[in-house]
């Protein structure tokens, strides 16, 4: 996996970067030997909030084609959301568990929303919270002032006020949080040396040390950030506010606990690709 932060930017100006784009087209053509390599059957490209909302996506499309021979899927919220409940509950189904779940995934532009159970999702909304738009729209010094933080939790407050009218949170039993800012607060919580998924995987946090995490972390210089062996250097930029959504979700929402899973959208699509084939 590789984190080309192909949405830097888009909240700002519209428009995907030549920088953003140089660095995916660069991790694709690396992705595109391996696919050679291994005599690949089916391949499965799947775009989300960075590309629904850039105006110059086109030029991103004629890329992914010319490296992969297939055209990016731009999902909608509604599809992302799918995939990554998908992706992170099929191991868990029939499990001790109890359902229904709330399943959040912590992007860089948007945040999903997503209620099911044992038979799948039941409601969903993508709210445009992720951690980079976050921290462009407001996290800007270093580190962040009370100021920044306090608008971009009024942002996300707000966000999870319009997740709330479709999606019925309360009557959710588990939280399960997906995604990079999701399982580096839990490497964090469990004090791990080094980034291992197997010891992040389907670990429980709970909302005090969540909390605690966000704090430090908003409260560290990027270089700080950037020397926490666990932190993986395309997070060090946006850790800050992908764990602030988190915080506020569970705060505002009333989680003692999450659980984080190295499961998510990725996993989903796979799991589609086996579906049709």
């Amino acid at each position: 996996m590789e984190v080309v932060r192909l949405g830097a930017g888009v909240d700002r100006t519209g428009r995907l970067s030549d920088a953003a784009l140089e660095r995916t087209f660069t991790t694709l053509d690396d992705y595109a030997t391996v696919i050679r390599s291994l005599n690949v059957e089916a391949v499965r490209m799947v775009a989300t909030s960075a590309t629904r909302d850039a105006s110059n996506r086109e030029v991103f499309v004629a890329g992914v084609v010319d490296r992969l021979g297939v055209e990016p899927e731009v999902i909608t919220g509604d599809e992302e959301a799918a995939l990554s409940f998908e992706g992170a509950t099929r191991e868990l189904r029939g499990g001790a568990l109890s359902t229904p779940y709330l399943v959040v995934d912590i992007g860089g532009g948007s945040t999903e929303f997503v209620l099911g159970n044992d038979d799948g999702p039941i409601s969903s909304r993508s709210v445009d919270v992720g951690c980079v738009r976050l921290t462009e729209r407001h996290l800007h010094d270093d580190p962040a002032t009370a100021g920044q933080i306090a608008a971009a939790i009024a942002d996300i407050e707000a966000a999870i006020d319009q997740a709330a009218a479709d999606v019925d949170i309360g009557t959710a039993r588990n939280l399960i949080g997906l995604a990079g800012s999701v399982t580096t607060v839990a490497a964090l919580a469990a004090g791990l040396t080094r980034y291992d998924p197997e010891l992040i995987h389907h670990r429980t946090v709970n909302v005090a040390d969540v909390t605690r995490i966000t704090a430090q972390l908003l409260a560290a210089t990027r270089a700080e950030r950037a020397a926490i062996p666990v932190m993986h250097p395309g997070r060090v930029d946006v850790i800050g506010a992908g764990s602030l959504v988190l915080d506020i979700i569970m705060r505002r929402c009333g989680f003692d606990a999450v659980i984080a899973s190295e499961h998510d959208i990725l996993d989903g699509i796979a799991f589609s690709i086996v579906a049709a084939t």
